[in-house]
């Protein structure tokens, strides 16, 4: 058993050797998988429902452009360096012990959309089956099996998605199907608005901040990636297909049905066959969900009490927990909660963007470590410069009206982190000026 859970581990803390990389389409469906889900669907109706098509095309492509750039460039980074993002903010700007609050921020966050997401989950399979398990046992039920598929890693999350993806897309298929029945498409194009009016600004905002937390962790997933250009065409064609794709397709049957509740649009297009196998989807944004939460608490356990755990049990303790929390309600409560933190992460894109891709102050440690297939011996242990630029980033997304909030606090912060670590270094270089000149003059 002990050997057995030894393999769950998912190099945690440690770089993904080359030989255990992925092909390309592997983690393009993994990565397609996270926007194939009931909340991106619910997305993609509201949107439908306040908005023409047009107009919703728009805010979904604005938004899915900040996404791409965002998940291409942190891509990146993790591929070529082999490294999740908890992992990867010890070199990018946080040190050690910043890295430790992140990975904090990441783990809470994640595993509370855990168990919230667990319940929508439950619901939609206690309904397809008319109520027959009950809510707690059905919760009880899917967020145990998605625990499951978690402990055993990434390779799990792949064979999940080769199941759940097709399926979804073929639910949809059948649902755009069944609206072009009755409905021409151009009909459902220049349709007015069915719902209260969206505006153009707080769509793009909700299309780019409903996923910009998967965003930031798209290197727990690209560091499986077998190059950079990899990266390219998983982060694209899944923010594209995946955004946009099902943006639409709910968008127009948001407009044939004149409703924005999924269930009742699914249920009324492709029955409860349907609406079982789009609730079955949910298992892979929130199979994510969890494995991002065990490798953020994994790094925090090391952090903060110099402990390797592995990540399989942390999967297993946490899943539990999460599971547990959800059966009896409490993180319904926590959703206010759980979307403030959600604010806290974009800024971390800034700045890693920043150090990894313009200051490159680690790059030499990361590319001689990974030569040998290790990590850095050393790093800082805590950077006050990037927490500054992380709050102010935090606050300026949180307090400026107008815009797209998630965007704004990703460029304060980097526009911060990049004018603070220069003046440290100005100040540094000054000092080590005048220490030469001292010594100069001393020797004498």
């Amino acid at each position: 058993m002990a050997e057995h859970m030894k393999n769950t581990d998912d190099y945690s803390l440690v770089r993904v050797p080359n030989d255990a990389r992925l092909p390309m389409w592997e983690i393009l469906l993994v990565r397609i998988g996270a926007f194939t889900c009931i909340s991106q669907f619910m997305l993609g109706a509201s949107l439908g429902f306040g908005m023409t098509f047009w107009q919703a095309f728009w805010a979904t492509m604005l938004g899915s452009v900040i996404l791409q750039v965002v998940s291409l460039l942190i891509g990146i980074a993790g591929a070529r360096e082999g490294l999740s993002t908890s992992m990867l903010t010890r070199w990018t700007g946080f040190g050690k012990y910043g890295s430790g609050i992140v990975s904090a921020v990441f783990a809470i966050s994640m595993v509370g959309w855990f168990g919230v997401q667990n319940s929508v989950f439950a619901k939609g399979v206690d309904s397809a089956l008319g109520g027959a398990l009950g809510f707690p046992l059905a919760a009880g039920l899917t967020g145990l099996f998605v625990t499951a598929i978690v402990v055993f890693g990434f390779k799990w999350l792949s064979w999940t998605a080769k199941i759940a993806v097709p399926g979804f897309l073929i639910v949809m298929a059948y649902g755009i199907y069944k609206v072009l029945e009755n409905h021409s498409l151009s009909s459902l194009i220049s349709s007015p608005t069915p719902g209260p009016a969206l505006t153009l600004g707080a769509a793009t905002t909700m299309v780019a901040g409903g996923f910009i937390v998967g965003c930031v962790t798209t290197p727990d997933m690209t560091r499986y990636a077998r190059s950079g250009k990899d990266v390219f065409w998983i982060t694209l064609i899944g923010t594209f297909l995946g955004e946009l794709g099902v943006n639409l397709i709910a968008v127009l049957m948001a407009h044939a049905v004149k409703d924005s509740d999924i269930m009742s649009i699914v249920l009324q297009l492709t029955g409860v066959l349907g609406a079982a196998i789009v609730a079955f989807a949910t298992v892979k944004i929130n199979d994510l969900n969890l494995y991002s939460s065990s490798l953020g608490v994994t790094n925090v356990i090391n952090t903060f009490f110099n402990k390797k755990i592995n990540r399989g049990v942390v999967t297993l303790i946490i899943g539990v927990i999460g599971t547990f929390l959800s059966i009896i309600g409490i993180l319904d409560k926590f959703v206010a909660f759980l979307v403030f933190l959600g604010i806290w992460v974009p800024p971390i894109a800034g700045i890693m963007v920043v150090d990894y891709f313009i200051l490159k102050r680690s790059r030499q440690v990361l590319d001689e470590s990974r030569n040998k297939g290790t990590l850095p011996e050393t790093y800082e242990n805590i950077n006050p410069v990037s927490l500054i630029a992380w709050a102010l980033g935090f606050l300026s997304g949180y307090l400026i009206k107008g815009g797209i909030p998630s965007l704004t606090s990703i460029l304060v912060s980097a526009i911060v982190y990049y004018i603070g670590m220069k003046i440290i270094d100005t100040i540094s270089n000054q000092k080590k000026l005048e220490n030469n000149k001292t010594r100069r003059m001393i020797g004498g």
